[in-house]
């Protein structure tokens, strides 16, 4: 059966963008510092030397993703997919994009239902800060893949500075490296 996971980089005091975070300039002023566990020295994306195979992996063996409009608005629609597989795009007011793999949901619950769905028994990826907050009040974000950064951001987005109400977590798996901590909860 899937689940859904949340994947986010994250500074060690919650921020998951920096400031200044709008299109043009996404994820906000020194947004890649968050990112820096997974480029490789060469500017390229993949996975680090000796960064443990199931996280990288974990990031490619999903069937559909879920992301909030803002987020997807700034990174184009990952060009109308994210490594392949269809996009769930929650928005109360969709705009025309000329990406056939794009479908616009107007609620997190039927976005997650109709994700699940496309994706099998893949797991679906969730992207945006507002759209993992409203995917955890409504009790259809399954895990959460954290990897925290060890630097303290003062100012940007932060990932759960507002919730309804006290969310239990169960710890999954912890990998630790030189360039960020790996922790995977579940959501109880």
């Amino acid at each position: 059966m899937s689940a859904s996971v949340l994947l986010m980089s994250m500074s060690v005091d919650g921020y998951v963008a920096g400031p200044n975070d709008r299109p043009g300039n996404p994820g906000g002023d020194e947004f890649m510092r968050l990112h820096e566990w997974y480029v490789q020295p060469d500017g390229s994306v993949g996975r680090p030397d000796g960064e443990p195979g199931s996280i990288w992996d974990a990031m490619h063996a999903t069937g559909a993703v879920v992301v909030g409009r803002r987020t997807a608005e700034q990174v184009d629609y990952y060009g109308g997919e994210h490594h392949g597989v269809p996009l769930f795009v929650v928005s109360h007011d969709p705009p025309a994009v000329p990406y056939e793999r794009v479908h616009f949901v107007r609620d997190i619950e039927t976005a997650m239902a109709r994700a699940k769905e496309a994706a099998g028994d893949r797991d679906v990826l969730v992207h945006g800060a507002m759209t993992a907050r409203t995917a955890l009040a409504a009790g259809v974000l399954d895990e959460l893949q954290l990897s925290q950064v060890p630097v303290l951001f003062g100012a940007g987005l932060r990932l759960f500075d507002v919730l309804p109400h006290r969310i239990e977590l169960e710890i999954a798996r912890v990998i630790d490296t030189p360039q960020a901590t790996h922790i995977r909860y579940r959501v109880r």
